[in-house]
């Protein structure tokens, strides 16, 4: 294995629970990897526990540990991406701190980045999640797959290893509305998945509502696809050419037949059909344009109200 120096990204929201088992296994994990020093860079995205407590002792205690707390709660994507830009590593292992994605994995990810990918990451299997939770991750990461330019690899999560200038290229994107694992493939540069088993949370829930997954879901489509207003317009073609035909029909059963068509019902049903196709490609649409307002408006991604590692202390 080379001598590289690792670091360890990790955000965290209200994991007081799993930290410290979160610490011991990243602690042992790095000692048994050749090369150095090392570093863990942790990021509290707006806890209201006692995590950034914990990590401040865990930081001043710790030359290895560097501890960033975030002036209130932006996300994870947020806050991993804060991360990113404080680790000093020439790998960057990226993970969650509720220890689903094990760190004893990480030496695994080192060794496929020895045979010389820029990115390793995790393929899920073996989730421990509900069965209709793991059947919409299945048909979400598939979709997604099939809609977004460039293919995004299935069953893939955050849980991965990258290089530096993999790091150095997803750090330049400017976008607001960060889809992480997708930049990630975006990036290019070799990739390589590997299966990883799921494993369950050591402590505590999953501060992951539905509504954020689903927010999560709808940033990778929108951030990677424009297909849905394509379907939009080619919806929208497949409605004139069909109100062509019925238009033309009508003309001839008039002229020709000295009648005219009835339907009344039918169409109430049609028109209040497409009414209803139409307000919801304006939401896709609206999605859209929503999120170029918030591009342009270019506000910091996230902003910084601690920082404490074992040689500086807060700032």
């Amino acid at each position: 294995m080379s001598q590289l120096r690792v670091s360890v990204a990790v955000p965290l929201f209200n994991e007081e629970e799993n930290l410290p088992e979160l610490l011991s296994r990243l602690g042992a994990v790095l000692e048994s990897l050749p090369g150095g020093p090392h570093e863990i860079v942790l990021v509290d995205d707006g806890s209201t526990d006692r995590t950034w407590e914990l990590m401040e002792v865990a930081a001043k205690g710790d030359d290895r540990i560097t501890a960033i707390s975030l002036s209130r709660n932006f996300g994870h994507q947020a806050a991993l991406s804060a991360a990113l830009d404080h680790v000093s590593g020439s790998v960057t292992a990226v993970m969650d701190g509720d220890l689903q994605d094990t760190p004893e994995e990480i030496p695994r990810f080192l060794e496929a980045f020895d045979e010389g990918y820029d990115v390793v990451y995790a393929t899920r299997h073996l989730r421990k999640e509900p069965a209709w939770l793991r059947a919409c991750y299945w048909t979400y990461y598939r979709m997604l797959a099939r809609l977004a330019r460039p293919a995004l690899p299935v069953d893939a999560g955050d849980f991965a290893l990258l290089s530096r200038r993999v790091v150095d290229e997803i750090r330049r994107a400017p976008e607001r509305q960060r889809y992480l694992r997708g930049l990630r493939a975006w990036v290019g540069f070799r990739q390589l998945g590997l299966p990883v088993e799921r494993a369950s949370r050591h402590a505590g829930k999953s501060k992951y509502s539905l509504w954020r997954l689903v927010g999560l879901g709808l940033d990778g489509v929108f951030a990677f696809s424009t297909i849905p207003i394509r379907v939009a317009a080619l919806l929208g073609f497949a409605a004139l050419a069909m109100t062509s035909t019925y238009g033309l029909y009508a003309l001839y059963a008039k002229v020709a037949l000295g009648r005219s068509p009835e339907g009344f019902t039918a169409l109430l049903f049609v028109m209040s059909f497409m009414t209803g196709v139409l307000l919801f490609f304006l939401g896709i649409i609206g999605e859209y344009v929503g999120r170029i307002y918030e591009e342009v408006k270019a506000r910091p991604l996230y902003v910084v109200g601690r920082l404490v590692n074992g040689k500086s202390r807060q700032r």
